[in-house]
């Protein structure tokens, strides 16, 4: 068997704050989690989005700690239309998450914004732009 992508996995300080953010972006992970190290929700193609706590990893990583400045990784949702990238950055900012960059017509032929979950990862926001 060739190795197959079947996880991404983001280590979170507060689940709880997390879990929030990323039922916003339609995420579904089980009711109760919000008490749990690791939740996961299903993505499409079969893939999940794993969520563990800091301390669950220190559980089973000796001298693991927190890493410290600007990630090195996103995580991109694709939006219906142009406006919903507009309207998902504009609830997800109201309800107090970092907006990196606000939406803008990328030249690359997207709607385009980026923010932050409550541990600073990426988030982008994309829609393909109309044909003109």
């Amino acid at each position: 068997m060739t190795p197959q992508l079947d996880v991404v996995s983001i280590i979170v300080s507060d689940m709880a704050a997390s879990l929030a953010f990323y039922r916003k972006l339609g995420l579904v992970f089980p009711d109760g989690a919000e008490s749990e190290g690791h939740a996961e929700a299903p993505l499409g193609g079969g893939l999940r989005l794993a969520l563990d706590t800091e301390q669950t990893i220190a559980s089973f990583v000796a001298d693991w700690q927190p890493p410290t400045g600007p990630g090195r990784s996103s995580i991109a949702f694709r939006c219906a239309d142009p406006a919903e990238v507009d309207k998902v950055y504009a609830e997800l900012v109201e309800a107090g998450h970092h907006g990196e960059l606000a939406p803008w017509d990328a030249f690359w032929g997207q709607r385009y914004a980026s923010l932050a979950d409550p541990d600073g990862h990426g988030i982008d926001l994309y829609a393909p732009l109309p044909s003109e």
